[in-house]
């Protein structure tokens, strides 16, 4: 009989390896709770560890600690999009009522 592979969330993985790292809970502990070899373990904390760098880096134009959240960056991200889309219904709908004056004028309708 054949087991079924199990998925772990990100969640779930981050948690894992915080308990880890940060409780100190030992990787075998943490397996057999699982139910997991002890290797899979160590791949998600190398992942963690491999990523750890970017936590750091400062994006160019801003200074760390900045105040604009990354929610905040994605609301005006949001917003400017939007913005594009008004402007471009906007050209469509004046392209669409100067077709229609014309055809009014060439009806003899104005």
């Amino acid at each position: 009989m054949s087991r079924q592979r199990r998925n772990f969330t990100a969640e779930q993985k981050a948690d894992v390896v915080r308990r880890h790292l940060k409780d100190k809970v030992a990787i075998s502990q943490l397996a057999t709770e699982l139910g997991i070899q002890p290797n899979q373990i160590y791949q998600w904390v190398a992942a963690v560890m491999a990523q750890a760098e970017k936590a750091f880096q400062v994006t160019p134009g801003r200074r760390s600690g900045s105040l604009q959240t990354k929610i905040e960056q994605s609301k005006d991200r949001q917003i400017k999009r939007l913005q594009e889309k008004l402007q471009l219904k906007n050209e469509v709908i004046s392209e669409l009522m100067e077709e229609n004056v014309k055809a009014k004028k060439d009806n003899g309708d104005l």
